[in-house]
């Protein structure tokens, strides 16, 4: 069987300037899309954050009680989407419903809350840094605020008299230890703040239920509110590296609801010198990179960037999830490494402070897979042309090229494969990473044909992509 198939083999020179040029097609420069910050630390940042290119996501509050969407319940925005997530017996009206969320509070116990054991399923699953919902929309703080008394720190919360009750730091820290790049998601709205969610008028979607203009004294003290958490996070707990903001609606531009991102920012910076900051769905200084959700671009994008997918169906914990294989989620990876981005990778943790057993299945097999792949992932840039049908090509920091494989499921690998030369350059190394035995190939004018063995498809055909390393 042959796949004819075309890959540019470039000296380092030579494929850096190919694709700017194809990255300037692609998309050109335009502030309205992305702004370069100036900081030369944050620049320097944002490129060792480029080279770690996965990275763990966690969702993890009251709400696992219920095995229940995240926050979104409290919203009425959708009224078929409300129906699914609350159970109208127990909850008979809005009102109620609040109640009764807001005091799961009372009843949140994750005895079996363990970091390391988190921290460690995850360096060996190949992921680098880590990205925790200190806060999301329903206001309910995981770390130690003096803002409010809503917290997991509490005492009103049964987990407050754990040594781990403030799971914040003790995440940070833990992963701090183990090599991770550390990043702190922020809700800017807060659905539990008086200052946002005003009781005296009904809540008819997520954004503040008042104008701003109109009552400024009372918006100010949530821009207050909301600085002095941001500040918490950014003093009293380690090193950050990076302040990853969600509800983009939250900005002045919808409702007025101006937060006074400058001012977060240059409080933020001078605590955490070169910390990146992703402001989600805004455009300018503030989002210094783009965080497309549960979506991989189509094309290579030439701005710094993230998607950020779930491993299950749902962000939060979910009884009986239903988990993506870890074939899928490392095809996923390739793909995106190959279009110049990070995948950050979404675990949402049970109440009783644990991952689903599954989870640690998937992360061992990927782990499997980076232990012998890892070095056509980590600090690999993108090269044309990218991908083609199964293929998807890498290029390392000495000039090495690597083509993916993705071996998609009862699909039988090729017993060939002819790859096209722009150079015409007979390469010096070709072999298949995790192989001692190389692959034997030819080169006729620009033309490399690589065969592969019975045996070594007989090896391969298991895995969920091979690599071959030309160099």
């Amino acid at each position: 069987m042959k796949i004819k198939i075309t890959l540019y083999i470039l000296l380092v020179f030579i494929s850096t300037r190919i694709f700017s040029q194809i990255r300037a097609d692609i998309m050109p420069e335009d502030k309205n899309v992305y702004q370069p910050v100036d900081d030369p630390l944050v620049q320097q940042k944002l490129k060792n954050w480029q080279d770690l290119k996965f990275g763990l996501f966690m969702h993890w509050g009251t709400y696992s009680q219920w095995g229940i969407v995240e926050s979104w319940s409290l919203c009425n925005e959708d009224k078929d989407f409300i129906k699914n997530n609350r159970q109208q017996a127990l909850h008979p009206d809005y009102d109620q419903y609040k109640k009764n969320y807001k005091n799961l509070q009372r009843t949140f116990n994750p005895v079996g809350f363990d970091p390391q054991k988190w921290s460690k399923a995850a360096k060996d699953a190949g992921m680098r840094y880590v990205v925790f919902t200190t806060k999301h929309h329903d206001g309910f703080c995981m770390f130690d605020t003096q803002e409010t008394d809503y917290k997991i720190t509490s005492q009103k919360c049964p987990y407050h008299i754990n040594p781990n009750a403030d799971v914040t730091k003790a995440i940070f820290n833990t992963f701090r230890d183990e090599g991770f790049m550390i990043g702190s998601y922020f809700s800017k709205p807060d659905w539990n703040s008086e200052y946002f969610w005003w009781p005296y008028f009904a809540t008819p979607d997520r954004n503040a239920n008042y104008d701003p203009i109109k009552y400024p004294e009372r918006w100010g003290k949530f821009k207050d509110f909301t600085y002095n958490q941001i500040k918490e996070l950014m003093t009293g707990y380690g090193p950050i590296d990076i302040l990853w903001l969600d509800g983009g609606w939250v900005n002045p531009s919808r409702n007025n609801q101006d937060i006074d991102m400058p001012k977060i920012a240059a409080m933020a910076r001078k605590n955490q010198p070169g910390l990146i900051i992703v402001d989600r769905g805004q455009k300018g200084l503030f989002t210094n990179y783009l965080t497309p959700e549960q979506h991989i671009p189509d094309t290579p994008v030439p701005y710094p960037w993230e998607s950020c997918i779930t491993m299950g169906e749902s962000w939060s914990y979910k009884p009986a999830d239903n988990y993506k294989p870890a074939r899928e989620i490392i095809h996923m990876l390739i793909d995106i490494v190959a279009k110049g981005g990070n995948l950050l990778l979404n675990i949402g943790p049970g109440p009783d402070g644990d991952f689903d057993p599954v989870i640690y299945d998937r992360l061992n097999e990927i782990g499997a897979w980076m232990q012998v792949n890892g070095e056509a992932i980590y600090n690999s840039e993108p090269i044309s042309p990218y991908s083609d049908n199964n293929l998807r090509f890498t290029k390392g920091i000495n000039g090495e090229m690597y083509v993916a494989y993705l071996i998609k499921e009862a699909e039988p690998i090729p017993t060939e494969l002819q790859i096209k030369l722009i150079d015409g350059k007979t390469p010096e190394v070709v072999k298949i990473l995790g192989r001692k035995d190389k692959p034997k190939y030819t080169a006729d004018g620009n033309i490399l044909t690589i065969k592969l063995s019975s045996g070594m498809i007989s090896h391969l055909q298991n895995q969920p992509a091979f690599i071959i390393k030309i160099h």
